[in-house]
């Protein structure tokens, strides 16, 4: 099974968990995710190399004209990068930022929207969306790992969504199934990075400055 394919598996997983918490007396669904909600399409957060090489078979999908404009702003938003934290560098692996200088920034930008947001509301790269993007919405709960919240921000806004119990998943297992996949782009060179630096095309370490070189 490739990555992608793992990734699929996600969809399920939220719809079962969108129909457990059932409607409300209006007849809407409790859970609001809906297409054109972009409340959690903002702000950077790390991705994993698999995903980051899946934005990337993503971008590679797309016309000429939607790559020209997603590099624009995936561009502009690594300026930000660079004006917030000047040591960081391509290609802005997370892990070579200090943890509370990337939440310093992630929490500067937390407005932004993602560069892979269209102006429709929609994401151009929906089909090669992060794993972050497929389980944000809902709080899962795993045998091994224990709960996560659901970090959705507009909860507030819908007492009955942030009441919900956390939806079961094999977080673990996913894990475990997605290590291959990881271990692979990992060799391919891509690292744990961010959205923008993929689609701006600095999301992959060079030949000679791979991370064991640094």
């Amino acid at each position: 099974m490739t990555y992608i394919d793992l990734l699929a598996k996600l969809g399920p997983w939220f719809e079962r968990g969108r129909a457990a918490a059932g409607r409300r007396p209006d007849g809407t669904p409790v859970v609001p995710c809906r297409a054109g909600c972009t409340a959690c399409c903002r702000g950077p957060f790390d991705i994993s190399p698999a995903d980051a090489a899946v934005v990337a078979e993503g971008l590679a999908g797309l016309d000429g004209a939607t790559r020209a404009a997603l590099r624009e702003r995936a561009a502009a938003q690594l300026a930000r990068y660079r004006a917030l934290a000047p040591g960081w560098r391509p290609p802005f692996d997370v892990g070579g930022l200090p943890e509370a200088d990337f939440d310093g920034l992630v929490l500067a930008l937390e407005a932004d929207p993602c560069p892979a947001l269209g102006a429709d509301g929609g994401c151009t790269v929906y089909s090669h969306r992060p794993a972050t993007c497929r389980m944000l919405g809902l709080g899962m709960v795993s045998e091994e790992l224990g709960m996560l919240e659901n970090t959705c921000p507009i909860q507030a806004e819908h007492p009955e969504y942030a009441a919900l119990a956390p939806t079961p998943f094999d977080l673990l297992g996913f894990e475990r199934a997605s290590e291959r996949a990881e271990e692979a782009a990992a060799a391919a060179g891509w690292a744990t990075t961010t959205v923008a630096a993929v689609l701006a095309g600095f999301g992959r370490w060079a030949a000679a400055d791979g991370p064991e070189g640094r």
